[in-house]
């Protein structure tokens, strides 16, 4: 029998034996069912990061987890160089959800924003007439898109970015959420698209102006320049809506998703474009060994059809103002600002007597709801979207209490 950890014991083996690229809240979770997860000891948390918005339908959902068991106990792996018997219903069943051509599979956020950035300069030399090499793409400073060579070459994040150059070129960095500096940026002809996150998640849950998206858009189809949305942790209802883009009514060119396509069971991502995009790659030119695998194509149908048979668009949308109704109530100096859509939110804390928002998740944790800070001032919050509005009422009871406890 396997020896039981306790949460002592599985930390230090972590920091001993794991790289040290993470810095975890001092909790080891061992269980998870809906909108809850526990210890190794058994206390109960409300978990309200969802790890990062991966496990919008919740933790160990049973359809999806029995998708998983079913398919696994059936055909795990093929590779590409065959046909499955799962990859082209789920293809087929991706596309007409999204309203997309085709789909390319992959596994993780980052591999999916990789396979974007390919298809839009592949697009603009064969498409667009780009000349060979001289393709660029602007992105949004305090953009976050993964954390690969390329990717890093667009942030302007220090921690992710210093030390691991030479970086990629072809990349053009404006302000987010500044119509002027796109207008301007897109003078140049060789712009072959915009990469932008409906929502800056990483960078605190910044939420653009009304109108921003669908301009952005316009713009962008005005010089023949592709739209491509990075919704890996916007997407799939989080924000009230089955993509954020859909606020606005935005199609975008280039899709890309992550995350919650698989309710975090699993690694899943996906590229979706249509015809005139996403056949420039030919065989041979980009692909992934575990990419579409049978698995993988089984719990992604699985998972939207989670989302869409319990209404999840909705639900996020109606709880989400609960929240931020709530949040904007709290009688603390710490408490600066509330802002999100859907049940993507964060709070601003001001630090008070020295204490930060890390201080205020330490006592959050010790209370039973887990959140993480995002740039030492932000605490994102962003529970399941199958929590109860009863749920979410006592985590919001616990969420105050940890605040006003530094007052």
């Amino acid at each position: 029998m396997a020896e039981i950890l306790t949460s002592k014991t599985a930390m230090e083996l972590e920091d001993k034996y794991g790289a040290h690229n993470y810095h975890p809240l001092p909790v080891v979770l061992s269980k998870g069912e809906g909108a809850k997860v526990w210890d190794v000891e058994g206390k109960e948390y409300f978990d309200f990061l969802s790890a990062y918005s991966a496990v919008n339908q919740g933790h160990c959902h049973p359809k999806i987890i029995g998708a998983m068991v079913d398919q696994a106990q059936t055909l795990t792996l093929t590779s590409r160089a065959f046909y499955s018997d799962a990859l082209g219903v789920y293809e087929k069943y991706i596309t007409e959800f999204f309203g997309y051509d085709k789909v390319l599979p992959m596994n993780t956020g980052a591999e999916a924003d990789e396979t974007a950035l390919k298809l839009c300069r592949r697009w603009a030399y064969d498409v667009k007439g780009i000349e060979p090499d001289m393709a660029k793409i602007i992105v949004c400073a305090d953009n976050f898109h993964g954390r690969t060579i390329s990717i890093i070459s667009m942030s302007t994040d220090p921690e992710s970015k210093i030390g691991f150059g030479p970086y990629t070129p072809g990349f053009v960095v404006i302000p987010y959420n500044d119509l002027d500096a796109l207008a301007e940026a897109l003078k140049d002809p060789n712009v072959a698209g915009f990469l932008v996150e409906p929502i800056q998640g990483e960078a605190g849950v910044v939420v653009p102006n009304e109108g921003y998206l669908k301009t952005a858009y316009d713009m962008c189809h005005d010089k023949n320049v592709l739209f491509i949305a990075d919704e890996v942790q916007t997407g799939i209802a989080r924000t009230g809506k089955m993509l954020a883009c859909d606020h606005e009514g935005v199609h975008p060119d280039i899709l890309i998703l992550g995350k919650a396509l698989s309710g975090g069971s699993y690694p899943v991502s996906a590229v979706l474009a249509d015809d005139e995009i996403m056949l420039t790659i030919k065989p041979g030119q980009h692909g992934s060994t575990f990419g579409g695998n049978p698995v993988a194509a089984r719990i992604a149908t699985a998972a939207l059809q989670v989302v869409k048979d319990e209404n999840l668009e909705a639900k996020a949308e109606s709880l989400g103002k609960i929240f931020r109704k709530e949040m904007n109530s709290i009688d603390s100096e710490m408490v600066e600002l509330v802002r999100g859509k859907g049940l993507l939110n964060a709070v601003v804390i001001k630090p008070k007597n020295g204490k930060t928002a890390m201080d205020v998740c330490i006592k959050m944790a010790e209370n039973g709801v887990l959140a993480k800070p995002t740039h030492d001032h932000i605490i994102r919050f962003a529970p399941p979207l199958v929590i109860t509005e009863g749920q979410l009422m006592t985590a919001i009871g616990l969420i105050k209490d940890s605040i006003l406890f530094f007052d």
